[in-house]
Order: C-alpha cells, then structure tokens, then sequence
C-alpha cells in the first residue's frame, strides 16, 4: 500500500470499476444472479482512519439486470421494485468498526422502496493506489444479505411441491473503487 497523506477526503464512486451484484433462491433448486448496471457515491474520510469515515451509495433500479428481459422488467415493477415510484437503493454508513487486518463490520440504513433499516455486512479494505494518471484511488468490497421481505418485496407464487418460487433471502457483493475529489 502506497504511503497516503492522513487526511479527511472526498472520494467518489468511479461507477465503471464498481459493481453491485445479488443472488436469490428460484423455485428452490437454483440460484438467479443479477446486477445493477449503475451506481454512484461517495466516501468521506481518511483511508488510514477508515473507522471514521462516512459513505452514501445510490444504485439506480431500473439498471437490474439478470440476463432476462422479461424477468428484468418485472423486477422493476411494483411487485418489487417499483423503480417508477423509487428510483434508487441508497445504502448510508451509520459506524464502521475494524475486526483485523483489512476485515471491517459496517453498519448502515439500507433504504428499498419506502423501506428503511439497519443492517449489518461484512467489509474488506482492498487497498489504495495512484492510477496512471495520478489519481489517488481506493478499493473496498462489501457481503451481505437481507430478507426481501423485510423491505416490502413480498411478490411470490406457491409452488405445487411445496414451497415458492422465489427465495426470501438475497445475498449480495459490492466493490467500489472511489477516486480522490478534487476541489476544481
């Protein structure tokens, strides 16, 4: 790791070296990725003081993508999402606490439709480098899941063995790399 000046920063998302993936249950026998094909934030803090730093991400919904059209867009409606009436995610830092090394718990209100709670993930500082072009860049990662549930995406259909169709638990990675703002 590159020696950093030890001071309070603004870091922005770099949204095309960042992802926000998901995984949930379907039909009970196999697992459905996706991805949000848009995000965007920013990190407020010193990267040698990451316990004190402070972050907002926004995930723009109607970017979902799992590969199918069909069910993308049906993510997208108010059987889930309801990306019309609620354009983003947002996830904002509440405490971060160092459990060794780089490993980090973080907590924070996760807001889904009109939904918000408190939750706890797991986090890795990944590192910090300048980039080609001198810029001062970091990278962090982030597992998690939550109850959909929870945060009103209670769309199901009974399956006739038993079950449904659509798991309740969704798991979830993000990666960020935030480059330094600088103050033009």
């Amino acid at each position: 790791m590159e020696n950093v000046e030890t001071q309070k920063k603004t870091w922005v998302l770099d949204a095309s070296h960042s992802t926000v993936e998901f995984s949930v249950r379907h039909l009970m026998i196999a697992t459905v990725k996706g991805v949000f094909d848009r995000v965007e934030g920013e990190v407020e803090g010193d990267v040698n003081d990451i316990e004190n730093a402070h972050a907002v991400i926004r995930v723009d919904v109607n970017s979902v993508s799992t590969r199918d059209k069909q069910r993308d867009a049906h993510l997208r409606s108010d059987d889930f999402f309801n990306a019309e009436k609620y354009p983003y995610i947002t996830f904002e830092t509440t405490s971060i606490k160092k459990v060794s090394g780089s490993e980090y718990k973080i907590r924070g209100k996760l807001t889904i439709r009109d939904v918000t709670k408190e939750i706890e993930v797991d986090g890795t500082f990944e590192g910090i480098q300048k980039d080609p072009w001198g810029n001062q860049r970091f990278g962090f990662s982030v597992e998690g899941k939550i109850n959909r549930y929870d945060f009103g995406l209670r769309w199901n259909m009974p399956l006739e063995g038993g079950g449904v169709l659509v798991g309740d638990v969704v798991k979830f990675n993000v990666s960020i790399e935030a480059m330094e703002k600088k103050n033009n």
